[in-house]
């Protein structure tokens, strides 16, 4: 399988009929073996519906229908679980990703890179509410993770299939893909995309999102740097906790024997006390997140969703 496109979906049915015939004529155009896998993230409509039917009339079309609303990134991380191809994307079933920029997204990653991020640079979205908040997410995200995109929160992407694969999505990760592939060492670039105006439906996102991003940014960024050895910023910070908390004790015990002022009439001495507690606190913190490290790279990988039913599998 030469291409795999993962598609999630969450009450898209006024776009569906019309998603699938572009993509069916994109994908008729490639010349290459391909598959599009839409996952059904518990919609209430008749998309899964419309998946179905698509998948009697195409066998390159694919059906994922998760027990229920488990997010985005769940939904993705199931039908990344299905793809074959070596060669991965996604993109939104909104129809406000163009199924005709595949092909030069494509063509990008064959000059050598492992992924190629689409970049909505003329977006087709309220400038308040969600352009101005995107672009300044994404402008943090860039300048902390080091990835030099910016359009993090364009779905559309196409990836090597060796760098996504071994990925492990949680929470509401997905955004943070490049981030992760960039971990493994991914080349990528990115290139201009079409964004057109949603015509049916309403958006998935407000301004709830901005909230969540800064929080799975400090998990990124943990993860980046310290996911491997935790002790070294919970022992670290601990270590700076306990070095402060002895220094005030220092400073009270000079006081004392120097100046004549007792330790009861000193609040430093109880300062110093909190400080080498909390010290002590994070130190053994830190042991317990290398066991849980430890744990976690030894347990058997267990998807966050559950899968009621598929379509169009052998």
């Amino acid at each position: 399988m030469d291409l795999s496109i993962v598609i999630p979906v969450f009450n898209e049915e006024g776009n569906l009929s019309q998603l699938f015939g572009e993509l069916k004529s994109v994908l008729d155009s490639l010349g290459q073996t391909s598959e599009v896998i839409v996952v059904d993230d518990g919609s209430r409509d008749r998309s899964f519906s419309l998946i179905q039917e698509w998948s009697r009339k195409d066998s390159r079309f694919k059906g994922v229908r998760l027990s229920k609303n488990y997010g985005q990134t769940a939904a993705i991380s199931a039908g990344l679980e299905k793809s074959e191809g070596k060669m991965i994307a996604f993109m939104d079933a909104d129809l406000q990703n163009d199924p005709k920029d595949l092909p030069k997204l494509l063509q990008k990653l064959q000059e050598g890179y492992d992924l190629v991020s689409g970049w909505r640079k003329h977006r087709k979205d309220p400038f308040f509410s969600k352009v101005l908040p995107s672009h300044w997410a994404n402008w943090i995200i860039a300048r902390i993770t080091r990835v030099p995109l910016h359009d993090f929160g364009c779905t559309l992407k196409v990836y090597r299939s060796g760098f996504i694969k071994p990925l492990r999505l949680y929470g509401e990760m997905h955004r943070f893909v490049p981030t992760f592939a960039s971990f493994l060492g991914a080349r990528m670039a990115e290139v201009e995309v079409n964004h057109r105006k949603r015509v049916s439906g309403n958006s998935k996102y407000g301004f709830s999102r901005i909230f969540k991003v800064s929080l799975d940014l400090v998990t990124v960024k943990f993860m980046e740097d310290y996911m491997a050895k935790p002790i070294y910023v919970f022992g670290g910070a601990g270590a700076i906790m306990g070095i402060v908390g002895a220094l005030l004790a220092t400073v009270t015990l000079y006081y004392k024997f120097y100046v004549g002022i007792y330790v009861k009439d000193q609040p430093l001495f109880l300062v110093s006390i909190f400080f080498a507690l909390i010290g002590f606190q994070l130190i053994f913190l830190g042991i317990i997140a290398e066991i849980l490290i430890r744990v976690y790279y030894e347990l058997k990988d267990r998807p966050s969703y559950f899968v009621r039913e598929t379509v169009g599998f052998n």
